[in-house]
């Protein structure tokens, strides 16, 4: 986008750019402080995203912001998916242009560096014209594959900066510079040619020596460090087009007592539409004829269905799991509830500090040291008297060792071993962003519904009266509701079902509005419901009954009263059931030094009951989806480190704005894209193995660096000194990548903690109520 067509967007005091041509961190941090340096612009880069939110007063407008990022080497566009006021998308994801051109450029460079890196480095491979092979095949890998490198370097140097881009280009190019030089006017091109190792060389033969498998070598290891880069920061926007995704294109509105189908974009505050049972609510609205039980699951966090009737707020997005509704629109658009969560991710993921790794922090003074000392070098050499060629393998040689091959596999090559094993464990790490983030995290905040618990309704408990077989109140409860479509008579059905075997067809079945459902079952009349159901027919519970309903309840869960024949005859107890596995997850996670916390949309009883069962202590609870967001917010504030568990759409936000989001990849979409981890499994131990193994991964990088920097600073003086050749400094530089590669590849061996709990019975419960007193 060009700047003049920016201009017509360009009021208003908050602008988002996107910036393009960042290759490293530093890059971010020239364009920001480029940007900042206008009177009364605040603006934050963020080179995950590679966007910049800028703060502007009036006067300033989009077109002057692009024109200033443009000063400094760098493009910028305003975004180019733009939202419709119905908050979908105008334009489907495009393809990344960007990454499928390194993707080209990396698997070209393999294809082609291999083979020279092969010829030069065993000599049993070098026929007698292997040197002008090796030429055929480096000269498109230096020059074509490298081109972002050299492209970014001259970019670079026109204002007058330096990164590690320049010291890629500069090394490759010297070396393919010499290489050709010595070929053409050296001896290295003669038939037979052959590389020896030689720990001892003389300065002056480097005429003799190409440096072409240097050169392929680097730009293919540096391509495919980069390529992994840019194929996790992708994922950057993704949670927001997941999000958006969730809501419905289309509905049917009332026009003149007639159903019409028309695009949600069309819709309007006051339209009345129609939402069939399993239907999606088009939009937020308040019900003007009906009854039913909506889910509501996916953005509040609630395990249990609501019931709403005329006259109830209801929410777009939700789905009626019970009758026919006809709703009146209250809010469309940007203005609706998802939409705003949609913000709340985008502003969450956008304020997100990217931290930068340690080789882009000190390459501002890496490089120049590094082009400095080539120059001096080849000054020295110089001004000693000793030949030309002689100096001028010493700078070489000076470039080649510095060029930072192995800090260019530090990361990638320990980011892959330690993502690969963790997929074959169940755990998708996004970046290497994250791993920095599990090392400091302090806290860990636990959605409670789909990931403390199984979030689905159960049958957890049969309460049978006095002379009641469980068989029987299994069966006929479990036929009239296999009747209904009601998410608690769905869990009671099921499992009836499991036990008994297949159950009868009930005769004359009504639904009780609000209150159950009745019918005949094999002769006997039966009521399924709430208490007051029962007491209509004149079936009051026993004192007993009585008592074990209101402990369930007492507990937050939901008790379902049977009776037949004019008597009570049981109690049913429905609940979102713990995981097996979630009481040793918490114990693996209070091992790892952190803090479990319990943050729900639930009431505080259910809330509390549940963190008791498995060995938490604090409790959040009866926190709307909008405020989960502000609760991270102030554990943050309150100087935590925290790390979120969730799985639902009301989680997307507070996964985003959490310094480290895990998604239970049971969950929704979204919650996977916002969050840094994704558990596939869905099994809440998986949350202290990925921990462990994102700290294990980031201990491996540290150590990668470590030594690479090692290498550089203790090989560079060597060969400034002439103790080293191009040829051995590329041997020396082919070694420290093998140590790293070998150092990655003991992430292999990483264990999971995980142990399967003692197995729980297939069955739920059966007791019969206890005498009173006990």
């Amino acid at each position: 986008m060009s700047a003049s067509s920016a201009q017509p967007q360009a009021l208003g005091t908050a602008i988002e750019l996107e910036i393009g041509g960042m290759t490293c961190a530093s890059c971010a941090m020239r364009v920001e402080k480029k940007l900042n340096k206008l009177d009364g612009v605040t603006a934050t880069v963020n080179y995950a995203t590679e966007k910049a939110k800028v703060s502007v007063p009036d006067g300033i407008d989009a077109a002057t912001l692009i024109a200033e990022v443009e000063k400094t080497g760098y493009t910028a566009a305003l975004p180019r998916v733009e939202k419709t006021d119905a908050g979908e998308q105008d334009e489907g994801e495009k393809p990344d242009a960007e990454l499928t051109s390194l993707r080209h450029r990396l698997i070209g460079s393999v294809v082609l560096s291999v083979p020279v890196i092969a010829m030069a480095m065993i000599p049993a491979l070098q026929f007698t014209y292997w040197q002008w092979a090796s030429l055929a095949l480096a000269a498109p890998v230096i020059v074509w594959a490298g081109w972002p490198f050299h492209k970014a370097a001259w970019t670079n140097l026109r204002h007058g900066a330096a990164t590690m881009d320049t010291l890629i280009s500069m090394g490759t190019t010297a070396a393919f510079l010499w290489s050709l030089y010595a070929l053409f006017l050296g001896t290295a091109g003669v038939p037979g040619m052959t590389h020896a190792f030689e720990l001892s060389v003389e300065p002056s033969d480097g005429a003799a020596n190409i440096y072409l498998e240097v050169a392929a070598g680097v730009t293919m290891f540096i391509l495919a460090g980069r390529y992994f880069e840019k194929r996790s920061k992708r994922q950057a926007g993704a949670a927001l087009r997941a999000l958006l995704e969730l809501g419905v294109k289309d509905v049917a509105v009332l026009r003149g007592g007639v159903e019409t189908r028309i695009p949600i974009s069309e819709m309007a505050v006051g339209d009345e539409f129609v939402v069939r049972p399993g239907e999606k609510i088009a939009t937020d609205g308040v019900i003007v004829t009906g009854t039913s039980a909506v889910d509501a699951s996916m953005l509040t966090g609630e395990s249990v269905p609501v019931e709403v009737t005329e006259g109830d707020p209801v929410t777009g997005a939700t789905v009626n799991a019970g009758g026919r509704l006809v709703v009146r629109a209250t809010r469309v658009g940007a203005d609706t509830q998802l939409a705003q969560m949609a913000k709340m991710v985008e502003d969450a993921q956008s304020g997100k500090a990217e931290i930068q790794r340690l080789a882009d922090r000190v390459s501002g003074i890496f490089v120049p040291v590094a082009i400095a000392i080539a120059v001096g070098a080849l000054g020295a050499w110089i001004g000693a008297g000793f030949p030309l060629e002689a100096a001028f393998t010493a700078a070489v040689a000076v470039l080649i060792i510095a060029c930072p091959c192995a800090l260019g596999l530090a990361t990638p090559t320990a980011l892959l071993v330690g993502t690969g094993r963790g997929a074959q464990m169940g755990i998708l790490i996004k970046g290497p962003e994250v791993l920095e983030s599990t090392r400091k995290v302090d806290t860990v905040v636990l959605d409670k519904t789909g990931t403390v618990t199984t979030g689905r309704m159960t049958l957890t408990d049969v309460i049978t009266g006095t002379g009641v077989d469980r068989a029987e109140l299994l069966r006929l409860a479990g036929a009239l509701e296999d009747a209904s479509e009601h998410p608690i008579a769905r869990a009671i059905a099921k499992a009836a079902a499991d036990e008994v075997g297949i159950l009868p067809t009930p005769e004359d079945f009504a639904n009780v509005e609000g209150k159950g459902v009745q019918g005949i079952v094999d002769g006997h009349a039966v009521l399924v419901g709430r208490e007051t159901l029962l007491a209509d027919w004149s079936q009051h519970l026993t004192a007993d009954l009585a008592r074990a309903k209101a402990d369930a309840e007492a507990q937050g869960k939901t008790a379902v009263a049977v009776g037949w024949d004019g008597q009570a005859r049981g109690v049913l107890v429905v609940a979102d059931a713990v995981k097996p596995t979630s009481a040793q997850a918490i114990r693996q996670l209070k091992d790892l030094g952190l803090t479990p916390v319990l943050l729900t949309g639930d009431n505080q009883i259910v809330a509390e009951q549940i963190a008791a069962e498995v060995g938490i202590e604090r409790v959040i609870a009866e926190v709307m989806p909008k405020d989960k967001m502000n609760v991270i917010s102030r554990l943050q504030a309150e100087g935590k480190v925290v790390a979120m568990v969730g799985d639902g759409v009301n989680d997307a936000a507070a996964l985003a704005q959490a310094d480290l989001g895990l998604a239970m990849g049971t969950g929704t979409d979204v919650a996977i894209e916002a969050a840094d981890i994704t558990l596939v499994r869905g099994d809440l131990r998986s949350a202290a193995d990925a921990i462990r193994l994102s700290r294990r991964t980031l201990g491996t990088i540290k150590t990668n660096l470590f030594w690479a920097f090692a290498y550089n600073t203790a090989a560079i003086p060597l060969a400034a000194l002439g103790l080293l050749n191009p040829m051995l400094a590329g041997a020396a530089m082919a070694f420290s990548s093998v140590f790293v590669v070998g150092n990655s590849l003991r992430l292999r061996s990483f264990k999971s903690q995980a142990q399967d709990p003692a197995p729980s019975p297939a069955a739920p419960r059966t007791r019969a109520p206890q005498p009173a007193g006990v």
